[in-house]
């Protein structure tokens, strides 16, 4: 049973490992495509808030991002919570800006697409609690208590 959830966690991670290597070995083309949907999530809260946000440098995002994903990915993989924590965190905050379906008519053609992609981040998520929750719910090997029996009587 151990190696069977060992392979689930491999295979889990692996989708953000191996996304995190693409984005590192393709570090341009990332940033390039992250910069306008940046620049917009960046000016709808601007907007909604009243406030001027921070310049935010986009290779910076870029690295937080990859940092996310294969730290995440790498503890997740050993069993560690933290790391679906991170896991978690990178898909609430990131999933909305990449995977901007909101900002497109339903007729468009990358609404159906980003549709998609952002439905899987939502599913990836929703695993993610599940097994937040399930390490959470399990008794610990400190906790468990050993029961001595009690002494029968004569």
């Amino acid at each position: 049973m151990g190696f069977f959830s060992f392979l689930g966690r491999v295979l889990f991670a692996s989708l953000f490992i191996l996304s995190a290597w693409q984005m590192f070995n393709d570090g341009g083309p990332a940033a390039k495509e992250l910069a306008p949907k940046l620049d917009l999530a960046k000016a709808h809260l601007s907007s909604r808030l009243g406030v001027t946000l921070p310049e935010i440098e986009v290779r910076q995002v870029v690295v937080t991002i990859i940092a996310l994903k294969g730290v995440g990915g790498l503890l997740f993989v050993i069993g560690n919570i933290f790391g679906a924590y991170l896991l978690a965190f990178y898909l609430v905050v990131v999933s909305p800006i990449l995977y901007d379906f909101y900002n497109y008519k339903p007729q468009e053609r990358h609404f159906s697409l980003l549709l998609t992609e952002f439905l899987q981040s939502v599913a990836l998520f929703g695993a993610l609690l599940f097994f937040i929750g399930m390490k959470n719910s399990s008794p610990s090997k400190r906790n468990l208590k050993k029961r001595t029996p009690k002494p029968k009587a004569a």
